[in-house]
């Protein structure tokens, strides 16, 4: 009895100890929980409310508007408007190509962009909306409206696009935008998200390119609530986002549209530029292209009618296009002479031809001029005359004037794709060509033709610092920048005297102002806006001595192809200088007969327009006031 009672004690203490430890493992366990559900609903509740958040919202990138791009006068010439387009939704059409054929019977849609819309529904989610057709008119905005019942997926759309106001006139110096392609996103390193959004559209050319960060702004952003299957419940907020900078260019458009309105019909270009601090007034390439075409799409047809067209429409010529600056070259190097020590009174007679070793250069005029000193040689263009005092300078005189008066060099212009040209020496010939410099090649590129190259704006910042004073200006065409005018830094004084700036810019003046001067049918007859100028032709072909010999081909007789470049450079007012400018007309025939005639009347309206000159120059206002309703 006393054995069965003591084994049911020790039943009980062991029992009681296993309860205990298990009561413990529970408490503890419950501790555990307990602490744990502390953990998570208190201290971290903030990050998983985030968390389960990110689950129901998502955030949807918006693009800004992009910058607005004016002429210095606040004229719009690039801004947005409203884009009437319709969106595909595949998710919610049984048969996208049936919805295609039904949609195109109200607008185009051409094989390419069939094509194109049919990748973008394999690459998107199926509820993604695509864009199939854009820039509609109301009308046919207002047919897709009607229509809708009948268009399964289709809905219409408006957002926002490119507004070119002036078109071609401006295509050089604007460039356009377009849809981004595989290589913007590369160069961007694949880490803008804007680049990715359907439809948005990245600067190409011109300024849109320069400034296309500026322009582009910073994007907004959507907060949507949506499903688990990532489609859009409802729109919880909204950030528009920051608007892409305002542009404000040294561009008079006025002045532009009289420049590009003289120059339409011909494949040539024109830069006029305050000589101060290098404004660019009119840059004028001829033809162009409208680049609204681009922004939403050139055709196949149309893009190749453009790189077959023999007048180049696609090349910015007042940059990109280089010519022999012909006998506008005769100026920079009367000022080499003079600076070299060439006495400008000296006289050269012009029989015709100038004989060098066994070859002849000729004159262009056939029996010659006559008794030359610098000031007639400039004033009639003798050739003789510049081939001796090239002679006597050397070509490394030559060489270096021409650089100091911002040849064969680039500045950085805003507007991409400037070329270089070429002033040719010893060093430049013996490193492209591997032979030595011939001093018959000095002898011909005294008169700006041989090696020499040239760009029209490069010939307008020749022409600006020699009226200057010979101060170092250089082309700008940004104004302002997000309503903050960007500094020009103030151009430095050459290294050369006045004496010699004032033999060249008296040669000019001969030359528009004198009787006999080569562009005096040219000159501007009113009181104050006198131009000074100096005529240029550059030979595209070899004339052969038979050829020579039987008389030469007039150039309206040749094909235009084989016609001389006509040029023309001018500085005015002549007792104030104050723009400049440069014309190159291609296969213009004489730079007296094409390229001077444009140049007058682009200079006048420049004068017109000029608010310190106009009083002076046209005190009723009545000559200004017709070029700006213009």
């Amino acid at each position: 009895m006393g054995q069965i009672q003591g084994r049911d004690g020790s039943r009980y203490k062991t029992f009681s100890r296993r309860a205990m430890l298990l009561g413990g493992a529970q408490g503890l366990a419950f501790v555990v929980l307990a602490g744990r559900m502390y953990y998570l609903q208190v201290l971290k509740t903030d990050e998983y409310t985030m968390l389960a958040e990110e689950n129901r919202v998502n955030v949807r990138l918006l693009a800004p508007l992009r910058g607005n791009i004016v002429d210095r006068y606040g004229t719009p010439l690039a801004t947005n408007r409203q884009n009437y387009r319709a969106v595909l939704i595949p998710e919610q059409t049984p048969d996208i190509d049936a919805t295609l054929d039904k949609l195109s019977r109200i607008v185009a849609i051409s094989d390419y962009d069939r094509r194109k819309i049919m990748r973008d529904v394999k690459r998107l989610p199926r509820f993604f909306p695509i864009t199939v057709a854009e820039d509609l008119t109301w009308d046919q905005f207002a047919q897709v409206n009607i229509n809708e019942p009948d268009l399964a997926g289709v809905a219409p759309d408006v957002g926002e696009t490119r507004n070119y106001h002036y078109g071609a006139e401006l295509a050089h110096v604007i460039g356009y935008v377009s849809p981004v392609s595989e290589s913007d996103i590369d160069k961007a390193g694949g880490d803008e998200p804007l680049l990715r959004l359907p439809g948005f559209r990245t600067g190409k050319l011109g300024i849109e390119k320069k400034y296309d960060a500026e322009l582009r702004g910073v994007a907004g952003a959507s907060h949507v609530e949506v499903n688990a299957y990532g489609r859009v419940i409802r729109e919880l907020s909204k950030d528009p986002g920051k608007p892409g900078e305002e542009v404000v260019l040294t561009l008079d458009m006025a002045v532009q549209k009289a420049a590009w309105e003289r120059l339409e019909g011909q494949s040539a270009s024109a830069v006029v530029m305050d000589i101060r601090n290098g404004d660019v007034m009119a840059f004028v390439s001829t033809p162009a292209y409208d680049p609204s075409q681009f922004n939403m799409g050139y055709g196949e047809k149309a893009y190749k009618a453009l790189l077959n067209d023999p007048y180049l429409p696609l090349v910015n010529k007042a940059i990109a296009g280089l010519y022999p600056p012909g006998s506008t070259f005769k100026t920079v190097v009367a000022v080499g002479a003079v600076e070299a020590g060439v006495d400008p009174e000296q006289r050269v007679f012009c029989s015709g031809s100038y004989r060098l070793g066994n070859h002849d250069f000729h004159c262009w005029k056939k029996g010659g001029h006559g008794s030359m000193n610098m000031h007639d040689a400039i004033k009639h263009s003798c050739d003789v005359f510049f081939y001796d005092t090239a002679k006597r300078m050397g070509i490394d005189a030559i060489e270096a004037t021409a650089k100091k008066f911002g040849l064969g060099q680039a500045y950085d212009f805003d507007v991409p794709g400037e070329k270089m040209g070429v002033v040719p020496g010893r060093d430049w010939k013996l490193a492209t060509q591997g032979t030595s410099w011939q001093q018959g090649e000095t002898v011909i590129t005294g008169i700006g033709q041989g090696f020499v190259l040239t760009n029209p704006l490069q010939l307008a910042v020749m022409t600006s610092r020699l009226a200057n004073g010979g101060y170092a200006v250089k082309p700008r065409l940004v104004r302002a920048m997000g309503g903050s005018l960007v500094p020009q830094p103030k151009p430095l004084k050459m290294d050369v005297k006045d004496e010699s700036l004032a033999v060249a810019m008296g040669g000019m003046n001969g030359v528009s102002n004198e009787i006999g001067g080569t562009a005096y049918r040219s000159r501007i007859t009113e009181p104050g806006m006198a131009l000074a100028g100096k005529t240029g032709t550059a030979q595209v072909r070899r004339i052969s001595k038979a050829e020579r010999d039987s008389g030469v081909i007039r150039n309206e007789n040749l094909e235009w192809r084989q016609r001389d470049h006509a040029l023309f450079i001018a500085f005015a007012p002549v007792q104030a200088p104050r723009y400049a400018i440069s014309v190159v007309i291609e296969h213009g025939g004489s730079g007296s007969g094409a390229a001077a005639p444009v140049a007058r009347d682009i200079m006048r309206a420049m004068l017109l327009r000029d608010p310190e000159l106009q009083q002076a120059i046209d005190p009723s206002g009545a000559a200004a006031r017709k070029i700006k309703e213009s």
